[in-house]
């Protein structure tokens, strides 16, 4: 029966793994780490050239794997791959803890402008309204009661065409 599962090696795996994190530790996180090493597999798997010179039986004792090969050379320190880290814009301001004194003045304040603001457009509104009932009075627009004399007229001068 064949037996698939090898501990020893498992193990040996962890332990390689772990070596690693912390020799790199106080230069990147797991996560860059995981990244390198991801991209250098890629670059590996889509025939880049390998970086270090190896025999044929290291060659052979990493079995052509391109993420191994990616580690050994991550560890000898040789891939040109550089880590970017966005870092936040230093603020010089210093956010200060309010009072809640403070803090009902300024809704105070707040609700006191939007007051204004809205009898500003309530005014604004009226004197709209007033020009445009003014401008309607002066060029005559408003309609005239309908008289039952002009309709009378309307059908005579129909009937004669």
């Amino acid at each position: 029966m064949f037996n698939c599962q090898r501990p020893d090696f498992y193990e040996q795996e962890i332990i390689n793994n772990t070596k690693m994190l912390e020799k790199f530790k106080d230069r990147f996180t797991r996560y860059e780490i995981a990244r390198i090493l991801g991209a250098r597999s890629l670059q590996l798997a889509m025939d880049a050239p390998v970086l270090l010179k190896l025999n044929k039986e290291e060659k052979d004792e990493l079995n052509f794997d391109s993420l191994k090969i990616a580690e050994k050379e991550f560890n000898s320190e040789v891939l040109p791959i550089t880590v970017r880290r966005p870092l936040p814009k230093k603020s010089e301001k210093t956010v200060k803890k309010l009072s809640e004194e403070e803090i009902k003045e300024k809704l105070e304040k707040q609700i006191e402008k939007r007051e204004k603001e809205a009898k500003k457009l309530e005014e604004m509104k009226e004197t709209e309204e007033k020009d445009d009932e003014k401008d309607i009075k002066e060029e005559g627009e408003i309609m005239e009661m309908a008289k039952p004399e002009d309709e009378i007229e309307e059908e005579k001068g129909e009937e004669e065409i």
